[in-house]
Order: C-alpha cells, then structure tokens, then sequence
C-alpha cells in the first residue's frame, strides 16, 4: 500500500489516502485507489463511493492522471496539475495548484477551477509550468497517448 498526501500549493495536507501499487519506475508510480467519498455529482461525471480510480503519478511531470470506473463503466480521465510528485518509501506527495482537467470517454473536455488557480499567486515560473502541463495532457489526450492510451473512446 502507498499512502497518498494531496497537498496545496503552500503544502499543507488536504486529504490523504490509500492506493494499492500497480506498478514503479525512476518517474511514474500507478496506484489503484477506491472512492470513498460522495456521492459527487459535477457538470462532467458523478462520482461514487466504490469507484476505483486508476492513479498515474509522475516526479517529472506537473500533473497526475485518474483513470475512473464504476464497475467495468469507464467516466473518463481526471487531471490534476500538480507540481512534479514526490515518492519517498511508501508515501506520495503532490502538491495541488487547483486546475484541474476532464475528458470524457466521448472526448468531451473540460478545464476546470482555473479561477482558483489565478487566486493562488503563484509566480510566473510556476504558473507558465502549470499552463504547460494543461497543454501537455490535452495533446495526449487528443492523441490518445500514454496514459490516454486505453480503447475507453465512445
């Protein structure tokens, strides 16, 4: 098991949890988590209590990726931009910086709380870094590239 920290931008804990690990290389640790809040209903999918949330977390990237189920039901792909995580033993860390990014199985997308992330201040390095990382992952989404990658298109 790997505990996960999610973080703010200032890195004080939100929330943490626990994942089962899939698989560990030198910059990408996959989890598989289960909700276990809600039920959440939101403009781009309901969450439940039950789902499982297959986790993709990077020390190289500024984002992380959920891939969410309920059942065999895929809802899509989640995206938190994030800085870079940190692994160290059997506890996660990322730092949340409140943007946030959706696609749908039907390749729907939505940007998500890009007013919290103004409100954050973050400075023009790290800010250019987050807006480059929301870039990033509607290229591979679009491309269908890792972690993308999966026959989950409507």
């Amino acid at each position: 098991m790997i505990t996960v920290h999610k973080l703010d931008h200032n890195g004080k804990e939100k929330i943490a949890y626990n994942g089962e690990l899939i698989s560990r290389n030198d910059n990408e640790i996959v989890l598989e988590a289960i909700f276990k809040y809600g039920p959440m209903e939101r403009d781009y999918a309901t969450l439940k209590p039950g789902d499982r949330f297959v986790e993709h977390f990077y020390t190289d990237r500024w984002y992380n990726v959920f891939a969410i189920y309920e059942g065999e039901l895929f809802k899509g792909w989640y995206c938190n931009i994030t800085r870079p995580a940190k692994f160290e033993g059997d506890h996660l860390y990322a730092d949340d910086l409140a943007l946030d990014y959706f696609l749908q199985p039907n390749g729907k997308e939505f940007i998500l709380d890009e007013e919290e992330f103004n409100a954050l201040g973050l400075d023009s390095k790290e800010s250019a870094s987050a807006r480059a990382a929301l870039a990033e992952l509607r290229h591979l989404a679009a491309r269908q590239i890792h972690p993308f990658d999966s026959n989950h298109r409507a």
